[in-house]
């Protein structure tokens, strides 16, 4: 099987380097600034191309990984592709390759990935979907060597599943951010709550979010919510923040 890769982000360059770890060959990669591209190509001994029209159109699957807004209009560029072609997105719908390939799908690994971080595949799940059976079977061939977490889902169930980890990843990432300022503010360290964060994730691992939520909003600890929101006034943003958050836990009371 011969895989080519456009993108060379976070997702494109750990999908790729896993691919070429499975002892799947990626011949080329593409990506909107070239460089990339060639820094992720001689990581898996593959060639960087510099336009989309140096793609071998004769692969056997091309891996669309680049930000959901692009894919139609790469999809476009790329309408001479014969192989399998499919997107990594967790929010792009299916049929957006409908009108230019005879054989698509969608090849979305569930996790989050950072340049800076290995991550092993094996466990990971891989979303797919496509047009036919075929190009189904295709891609459980190649999501196969990666994992063996392996869900068929189609493009409405997916949109959901990605908005669920919109709310379970990103935005608790983005708290994270907001109580590191917090600290920082009080000339306090963020590695004080690592140990919490560690142990949060890992009760949810064995339990439902719900039978395991701690703090004073869910205990309708008045005095203390007072108390945080008076420390919050000269910071409105996080004060709403604050509120929005209090009172949702409260209503699972």
């Amino acid at each position: 099987m011969k895989v080519v890769v456009i993108g060379a982000g976070n997702v494109a360059t750990h999908l790729a380097k896993a691919i070429y770890a499975a002892n799947v060959q990626v011949t080329q990669v593409w990506s909107y600034h070239n460089q990339n591209a060639q820094t992720l190509a001689n990581q898996i001994n593959a060639k960087a191309i510099a336009n989309l029209n140096e793609i071998d159109l004769d692969a056997d699957v091309c891996l669309i990984s680049i930000k959901d807004d692009a894919i139609a209009d790469i999809a476009n560029q790329l309408k001479d592709f014969r192989g399998l072609i499919a997107h990594t997105s967790g929010a792009v719908n299916l049929e957006v390759f409908a009108n230019h390939f005879e054989n698509y799908g969608v090849f979305y690994p569930l996790q989050t990935f950072s340049k800076s971080k290995d991550i092993s595949f094996a466990d990971i799940p891989l979303c797919l979907e496509a047009n036919n059976e075929s190009s189904l079977t295709r891609l459980k061939e190649l999501a196969g060597k990666l994992s063996k977490n392996i869900v068929e889902i189609n493009s409405e169930k997916r949109k959901m599943l990605h908005l669920a980890a919109v709310f379970a990843c990103n935005f608790t990432n983005h708290l994270y951010e907001l109580a590191d300022e917090i600290l920082k503010a009080n000339q306090l360290e963020f590695d004080i709550l690592r140990p919490l964060i560690v142990e949060t994730a890992a009760k949810v691992q064995n339990a439902f979010p719900l039978d395991v939520q701690t703090g004073p909003a869910i205990r309708n600890d008045e005095q203390t919510l007072i108390k945080h929101q008076e420390l919050l006034l000269q910071q409105p943003q996080l004060l709403e923040i604050y509120k929005i958050l209090s009172d949702s836990i409260k209503k699972t009371i």
